[in-house]
């Protein structure tokens, strides 16, 4: 014999119904009529009593803030500098590696591998910063920020994802938004410099080109530092 109980679904029955009526006239008053149900019929009607009242916001309360908070998928991998369960952010870097990256018609870049440098990752639900590393290290509190070399990023860090609909609402998990936003990052189509921030030390579009389906390393000596350091972006 299997034991087979932990299987079954759980049913949901009618136990109650509300009624609201509302008069067309300017005081706009709402009276609730209260129904008991049983088998499926509506019974016992009767006004909404306050205390019934108080049992359905308890029942119907949603604390958002626990909703919304982020949570572990175990042990935290050991890229993430940091994260704000509350704020839904996270920090986290990546080292340097070959990424596929996708060029609009425009640039006269063709789409293809390059190697890309080691990156910081500042992540909200709704919002995306990258800077750059020079050293392959893991970043610590003084490490200097440099700008992420790629198109469609502002001066400060923040990132155009205009090619891509973005949907981290009800990303749960750290791992989850991480990979979303690394995903969306490197899927979205490289477009423009944004307000003439170039980003590199010589010309963008020369550089991708000489890096696109080759195996050449980044060459960190063309990143620009900004005035951060890893500490003056945590969260």
């Amino acid at each position: 014999m299997k034991d087979i109980t932990n299987s079954f679904r759980s049913y949901f029955y009618p136990t109650t119904a509300l009624v609201f009526y509302q008069n067309n006239g300017g005081l706009n008053e709402t009276y609730v009529e209260h129904f008991d149900m049983e088998d499926g019929i509506p019974i016992n009607p009767h006004p909404l009593s306050a205390e019934e009242a108080k049992r359905l916001a308890t029942a119907l309360q949603v604390d958002e803030d626990k909703i919304n908070l982020l949570k572990s998928d175990g042990i935290l991998p050991n890229n993430i500098l940091s994260f704000d369960a509350k704020k839904s952010a996270i920090i986290w870097y990546t080292k340097a590696q070959l990424k596929q990256l996708h060029f609009s018609d425009g640039l006269g870049i063709k789409s293809g591998q390059a190697n890309v440098p080691p990156l910081v990752w500042k992540a909200g639900k709704d919002t995306l910063q990258i800077f750059a590393l020079r050293s392959k290290r893991k970043p610590t509190l003084k490490s200097e920020l440099h700008y992420a070399p790629f198109f469609n990023v502002y001066a400060d860090g923040s990132v155009c994802m205009g090619t891509v609909n973005i949907k981290t609402e009800q990303t749960g998990s750290v791992g989850e938004l991480m990979c979303l936003w690394e995903s969306y990052f490197f899927n979205s189509y490289c477009s423009h410099l944004m307000a003439d921030h170039n980003p590199v030390d010589g010309n963008c579009v020369l550089l991708w080109e000489s890096l696109i389906d080759t195996d050449k390393q980044f060459p960190t000596d063309m990143l620009i530092k900004t005035n951060k350091k890893l500490k003056d972006i945590l969260l």
